[in-house]
């Protein structure tokens, strides 16, 4: 099912916007994805520089990495009816001197509230990375990511803060392994909770 109602001509919106782009070396290219029946919303960072040449999100090893930990197949993950997602910043915003620039200041403010305000079927948000809980838990957040993340229950059922799954964060894995012994095992569940009973057959 595709979008519909008043979805379409926002997402039409946000795919046309250009509000930062005088500080976007490469241009910009909105990735979104959303439909009214989604039940599932990740949030992310910002698209990486893979990501921006395909239009296709978490098109990279960050979200090969993150599907596994979700026990998603991208059939599910590119689903629009049953996921949605919207990252920080919906444009690449370029490299800096240890990785790609944080997201755009101008673009969460302007498009997340009238975005969220159509997905009125979401069931749980997955946090993904320190500037999506920096946004998001609007000062609810712990003073690090991990200590975030660490406490995952108490932003339950709405939010589920993760780290980023990125290839630069491979030290924090052994450093942190609570995180692969008791929250992706929950991760897992309480995305396909969220999941079923969706109005799209699997």
């Amino acid at each position: 099912m595709a979008p519909t109602g008043r979805l379409i001509p926002l997402l039409q919106e946000v795919r046309a916007c250009r509000l930062c782009e005088a500080h976007l070396p490469h241009g910009p290219r909105p990735v979104v994805q959303a439909a009214e029946s989604a039940r599932l919303l990740i949030i992310g960072q910002a698209p990486g520089r893979k990501v921006h040449d395909t239009g296709i999100p978490w098109n990279d090893a960050s979200g090969r990495r993150l599907r596994h930990w979700l026990g998603m197949d991208a059939d599910v993950f590119y689903d629009p009816d049953r996921v949605a997602i919207l990252p920080t910043g919906f444009c690449y915003p370029g490299k800096g001197r240890s990785g790609d620039l944080p997201p755009r200041p101008e673009c969460a403010p302007r498009w997340h509230a009238p975005l969220r305000e159509r997905l009125p079927q979401v069931r749980l948000t997955l946090l993904i990375g320190r500037h999506a809980q920096l946004f998001a838990l609007r000062g609810r957040n712990r003073p690090t990511l991990t200590e975030t993340v660490a406490a995952w229950r108490d932003y339950l059922p709405e939010f589920l803060p993760l780290p980023h799954p990125s290839p630069r964060n491979q030290a924090w894995w052994p450093a942190n392994p609570w995180f692969e012994r008791e929250l992706l095992p929950e991760l897992k569940r309480l995305v396909a909770e969220a999941l079923q009973d969706n109005d799209v057959t699997p």
